[in-house]
């Protein structure tokens, strides 16, 4: 029994010895090894308290679904922003010159000098209208563009899109290129034909008669914008002209740059090249409402995302507030052996700092495989979940932004700190008598 109780006595004066010792490299150094050391095994919870790992566990999980969700959704909206932005402007070009005071009869000309401004890359002088398209299978409202061949060749939305049929040859005939889409509605594959009908025909005593006109299906493209690709038609300039009585002119002449975002500074050269007084309007201008709303959508989701996030570190804690009960015993312990107020607070900030960081590791890893690995996802996972008829674009577009995923991963973080500080400060602050006499 003497045997007995002279080891237990020094095995008391050891730990105790190395409790002062740890004591004191905690006054110089926060943050030591055997604080680490507690902290986890106060996030295991071995003993009664196993609960509280499971809050733990959920509030990771929290976490790394914020976290991923706010890369998915904001890369899907960046990739759609971008992808119809490069679709609108590929097709359409960058800025659009009308005539003033008299109309473009001397188009030619007018696009060679306009062409030849610095920072211009094409000039595409066309004929646009409405008509009507028509075969045995159906019919469909069309927007008819007329343009010569070598600069529908400058247009690499449509050029580059070509599904079944060529252009070569586009301006020796009366082919038209029709949207797939459009196309698909109409039942009609190349070399088919197709009728069109406008309402601006010849001029006779009674009035404007309607022209009606049959044509073959050249070419048919899909440029991945499902407005354009149901609603699109290109036929030869010389065609376009007489099927609209147009006299020798075009409605407007498109000019694309070699840099979008540079139309502001590209408004002047362009005014002086034309020699005569032009119209010019931009894309911005002719797209401001639409990128307007889908910035607002995207700054919008951005804040309710993030709350996914500030719920989860609301679980931090509850859940840091639920074990500073649990351990209260220890912790009245560890201050009776020596543990300063500060390092028990540290513990406690190590375990929430644990708990964001792991679960914003987490999310990260988890949301950008998730974003890189999209479409397969979608097609595998859910076939039927992406209509392109209703969200404009073939396939869903994601597109990372490195900045954005900092920011992210930066404020899940910041913010799980600060989820630690009031239950580590309420650790700190206990009473050690009254934690051993009631806990």
């Amino acid at each position: 029994m003497a045997l007995a109780l002279s080891d237990w006595k020094g095995a008391l004066k050891g730990t105790w010895a190395r409790l002062r010792k740890a004591r004191a490299s905690a006054s110089t150094r926060p943050f030591a090894g055997f604080e680490w050391l507690i902290a986890g095994r106060y996030l295991r919870a071995r003993r009664r308290g196993g609960g509280v790992s499971v809050v733990a566990l959920f509030s990771v999980l929290g976490i790394a679904v914020g976290v991923a969700t706010l890369i998915i959704v904001l890369s899907v909206m960046n990739g759609f922003r971008t992808e119809l932005r490069s679709k609108i402007i590929g097709l359409n070009g960058h800025v659009f010159a009308a005539p003033i005071d008299k109309l473009f009869t001397d188009y030619v000309d007018l696009s060679e000098r306009l062409e030849k401004v610095a920072g211009v890359r094409a000039v595409v002088p066309m004929v646009q209208g409405q008509a009507f398209a028509s075969s045995p299978y159906g019919g469909s409202g069309v927007l008819v563009r007329g343009v010569r061949e070598a600069d529908l060749a400058k247009i690499p939305a449509v050029s580059t899109a070509i599904k079944s049929g060529t252009l070569e040859g586009f301006d020796d005939g009366t082919g038209l290129a029709l949207g797939r889409r459009l196309a698909d509605s109409l039942g009609l594959q190349a070399g088919d034909q197709v009728t069109l009908q406008t309402p601006k025909g010849a001029s006779t005593p009674f009035g404007t008669a309607p022209r009606s006109k049959s044509y073959t299906v050249k070419a048919i493209f899909e440029i991945g914008v499902t407005d354009f690709d149901t609603t699109m038609a290109f036929m030869p300039l010389t065609e376009a002209q007489a099927f609209f009585n147009r006299d020798g002119d075009v409605s407007l002449i498109e000019i694309y740059l070699d840099d979008a975002d540079t139309v502001a500074e590209m408004r002047e050269p362009l005014e002086l090249a034309a020699e005569r007084p032009i119209l010019l309007t931009d894309w911005r201008q002719t797209n401001r409402t639409f990128f307007g709303a889908l910035e607002v959508e995207r700054n919008v989701m951005f804040l309710i995302l993030n709350l996914i996030v500030i719920v989860a570190t609301l679980n931090i804690i509850s859940g840091l507030i639920l074990l500073v009960r649990d351990k209260s015993s220890d912790i009245a312990i560890l201050r009776t052996m020596g543990a300063t107020p500060g390092t028990i607070m540290r513990v406690f900030l190590i375990n929430g700092a644990l708990i964001g960081l792991v679960g914003t590791v987490i999310g990260l890893i988890g949301g950008v495989l998730f974003t890189l690995n999209i479409k397969p996802i979608q097609r595998t996972l859910f076939p039927g979940a992406w209509d392109p008829t209703v969200r404009f674009l073939a396939e869903i577009p994601a597109e990372m932004n490195t900045t954005e995923v900092t920011i992210i991963v930066v404020t899940s973080i910041l913010l799980s700190l600060a989820a630690t500080l009031y239950p580590s400060w309420r650790a700190a602050r206990l009473d050690p008598v009254q934690a051993l006499r009631y806990g």
